[in-house]
C-alpha cells in the first residue's frame, strides 16, 4: 500500500473541510477586541501595539491587496481561515506519523486495517482541534494567533520529517528550515517559540542512546535554547544595535543609523567568519548551529518594517519605534510594565524609605530621542520610564502570585482576608492552583474537550451561570457547582455558545495519552513536554492578574494542539480494546 500517497490525500482532504468550515463561518467585517486595530496596520501597513507582529502585518496587506476597499475585512480574515486549514492539515500529519510509529514497527507490513487505523487517528484527532472552542474562534477573525498556530503546526511537524529522514544525506536542512521558520514566526508571536524544549528532546533521542541524565540534560539545553532565542536574540541583538547607534551618533557624530548598520555588518561578518571556521575545522555542530542562528535572524529581519513605516508617520504608529533604541522599547512591551515571575512582592509589600520617610524607587530606565542639534542628528536624554520600588529587606517572597496592588480588594475577599492579614506562601499557592491555574487555564482548556456554558465572560472564580465549562451530564455537572441550567433565563439556557461534549473528547485524549506512554514513552514525553509548555508553562510566566477585561483562552490554544494529537492517538486503543473484545467473544 502507497501510505505516503494515502496520507497526503487524506490529509488534504481535511485541509478542504477545515477550510470551507472556516470560510463559511468567519467574520465578514471586523470582531471585538484587538482585531479592527490588526485589520487597519495590515490594510495600510501601519505600526500596531508592542510587541508588533511585522510578518502577519505584511501577510494580511498581501491578502488586501486583492480586495475591493469594501472586502478588505474579509480578505484579511480569510488569511487566518487559510492559516488554521493548513494548521489542522499538519496536525493530521503530526498523528499520522506517531501513530504509525505505533501501530508499524521497523520491518513490519503495513496491513490494511493499520492504514485504517492511522487515517482514523489523523481524521478524529485533526477534526476535533478543527472544531475546538478557542481555536475555532481564533480561525474566522483577523488576530496573530491563528497564524501563531499555523507555524506551531508546521514547526512541530517538520521536526518529525528530521527525525524520519536524520539518517539520510542533508537531512539537516530540515534544522535550517525550523530555524527560518522560527524566526518568521517572531513576527507574529512568541508562542511558537515554547515548542523549544520539545524539539530539543526529539533531536536527542533520534541522535543519541537515551539516558536518564541525557534526557535532563536536553531538557535543560532546550530551555536554555528557548532563552537564549527570547532574551539572546529577540532582545540581545537589538541591546547590542542601541549601544552602538548612541555610540556612533552621540560620540562620533555620524548620522542616525550609523551604529546600527555598523553591528548589523559586525554580525554578519562574525556570522560568516564562524560558519568557515566551522567547516575549515570540522566542528559541524557549531557550522549548523551557526547556520541556524542566521536563518532565525533572515526571518526575524521582518522587524525592519516597523522602522520604516514609523518614519513615514502613518496614521497608526503606537510609541513610534522609528529607530533602533525605540524599537527595543517596543519589542521589551515597556509601556505594560513586568509582572514577578520568581520572586518579587505581595500587593501589600512595604518599601525601604530614606531619610526623610520617603519611598525609595529604582530609577528608571532612560528614554532617548532622536533630535538635530546645530544641523548634526544626535539622542537627547528626554526623561525616564516609571521608576521601580525598592522593597525593603523580607518583603519579597520566592513564587510570589498575589502581586497587584490594584487587585487587593479581590485577593482579600477571594482568599478570606482581613484588611489586616497580610498574605501568606500558602495564599500565593492557592490563589494560583485555584484560580490562574484552574480559572484562567483549566477552564478554558474544558471548554474544547468537554463543554462550554455560554459565552458570557466569567470574572470571578466560582460563577454558577457566567462562563464556566460543562459537559451536559447534569450530574457532574451540578457537583461542579454549575447549577441546572435548565431551569436558568432562556438567555442562558439557548445561548449560542452553549456547548456540550460530554467529555467525550476528554477521555479519547486521555486514553491516547495512556496509549502511546505505553508503547512509546519516548514521544509521550514529547507531546507532553510541547502540552506543559503551551499551557501550564504560559500559566507561570504570564502570572495573570484577576478580573481580566477578555477570557484569554487564547494563549492557550497550544496546550489543546497538544491534546488534539492524544486524541487522534485514542482512536488506536479504542480501536485496539474494541479488537480484543471481539475476539473474546
Amino acid at each position: 500500500m502507497n501510505f505516503k500517497k494515502i496520507n497526503n490525500l487524506t490529509g488534504w482532504t481535511v485541509f478542504g473541510i477545515a477550510l470551507i468550515v472556516y470560510l463559511i463561518t468567519m467574520e465578514r467585517t471586523v470582531s471585538f477586541w484587538d482585531c479592527g486595530e490588526f485589520l487597519s496596520t495590515a490594510y495600510k501597513l501601519e505600526v500596531g501595539h508592542s510587541p508588533g507582529a511585522p510578518l502577519f502585518m505584511l501577510l494580511g496587506r498581501m491578502f488586501g491587496m486583492f480586495a475591493s476597499p469594501q472586502n478588505v475585512a474579509l480578505a484579511i480574515n480569510g488569511l487566518s481561515a487559510l492559516a488554521s486549514a493548513l494548521t489542522i492539515l499538519f496536525l493530521f500529519w503530526t498523528i499520522t506519523h506517531f501513530a504509525n510509529k505505533l501501530l508499524v514497527k521497523a520491518g513490519e507490513e503495513l496491513t490494511q486495517n493499520k492504514l485504517l487505523g492511522i487515517m482514523g487517528a489523523g481524521i478524529v484527532g485533526a477534526l476535533a482541534y478543527t472544531f475546538s472552542d478557542t481555536f475555532w474562534f481564533s480561525a474566522v477573525e483577523a488576530e496573530v494567533y491563528a497564524t501563531s498556530s499555523f507555524f506551531t503546526a508546521i514547526v512541530f511537524w517538520a521536526i518529525l520529517k528530521w527525525e524520519h529522514n536524520a539518517d539520510a544525506p542533508h537531512a539537516d536542512r530540515w534544522l535550517v528550515l525550523i530555524s527560518y521558520l522560527m524566526g518568521l514566526s517572531i513576527g507574529v508571536h512568541l508562542l511558537n517559540l515554547l515548542t523549544i524544549p520539545a524539539l530539543a528532546m526529539v533531536y536527542y533521542f533520534r541522535k543519541y542512546k537515551p539516558t536518564m541524565t541525557g534526557g535532563i540534560l536536553a531538557f535543560i539545553i532546550g530551555c536554555v535554547l528557548l532563552g537564549f532565542v527570547q532574551v539572546g536574540l529577540i532582545q540581545g541583538i537589538p541591546i547590542l544595535a542601541s549601544k552602538f547607534e548612541l555610540l556612533f551618533v552621540n560620540s562620533f557624530g555620524l548620522p542616525l543609523d550609523s551604529g546600527a548598520i555598523f553591528f548589523i555588518v559586525l554580525l554578519a561578518g562574525l556570522l560568516a567568519f564562524l560558519i568557515i571556521w566551522a567547516k575549515k575545522k570540522g566542528k559541524y555542530i557549531l557550522q549548523m548551529s551557526t547556520i541556524c542562528v542566521v536563518f532565525a535572524l533572515i526571518g526575524y529581519s521582518s522587524y525592519v518594517s516597523i522602522i520604516i513605516r514609523s518614519r513615514a508617520d502613518v496614521p497608526i504608529d503606537m510609541t513610534n519605534p522609528d529607530d533602533v533604541l525605540s524599537l527595543l522599547s517596543y519589542l521589551q512591551r515597556e509601556q505594560y510594565g513586568a509582572q514577578p515571575i520568581v520572586t518579587g512582592p505581595d500587593f501589600d509589600s512595604g518599601v525601604e524609605r530614606d531619610a526623610s520617610g520617603n519611598p525609595a524607587y529604582k530609577k528608571g530606565k532612560e528614554i532617548y530621542q532622536d533630535v538635530k542639534k546645530d544641523g548634526k542628528d544626535s539622542y537627547e536624554l528626554v526623561g525616564n520610564r516609571q521608576p521601580e520600588p525598592i522593597y525593603a529587606p523580607g518583603e519579597q517572597r520566592f513564587f510570589p502570585r498575589l502581586y497587584s496592588q490594584q487587585h487587593e480588594n479581590f485577593y482579600r475577599q477571594y482568599l478570606g482576608l482581613s484588611a489586616t492579614d497580610r498574605p501568606s506562601v500558602k495564599d500565593n499557592y492557592s490563589f494560583f492552583f485555584s484560580y490562574q491555574l484552574n480559572w484562567m487555564w483549566w477552564r478554558y482548556f474544558m471548554w474544547s474537550y468537554a463543554g462550554r456554558q455560554n459565552d458570557f465572560a466569567g470574572t470571578s472564580y466560582g460563577e454558577a451561570q457566567n462562563g464556566n465549562w460543562i459537559s451536559g451530564i447534569k450530574p457532574i455537572d451540578k457537583m461542579f457547582g454549575r447549577g441546572d441550567i435548565d431551569q436558568m433565563p432562556d438567555y442562558y439556557k439557548n445561548n449560542r455558545a452553549r456547548n456540550q461534549l460530554y467529555f467525550l473528547p476528554f477521555i479519547l485524549g486521555i486514553l491516547g495519552l495512556v496509549y502511546q506512554f505505553n508503547r512509546d514513552k519516548r514521544d509521550g514525553a514529547i507531546v507532553a513536554l510541547l502540552f506543559f509548555f503551551t499551557g501550564i508553562a504560559i500559566v507561570l510566566y504570564l502570572n495573570n492578574t484577576p478580573q481580566q477585561p477578555r477570557e484569554r483562552d487564547y494563549a492557550y490554544a497550544g496546550a489543546t494542539y497538544a491534546f488534539a494529537i492524544w486524541i487522534g492517538l485514542g482512536v488506536l486503543m479504542v480501536a485496539d480494546m474494541f479488537g480484543k473484545f471481539m475476539k473474546k467473544g
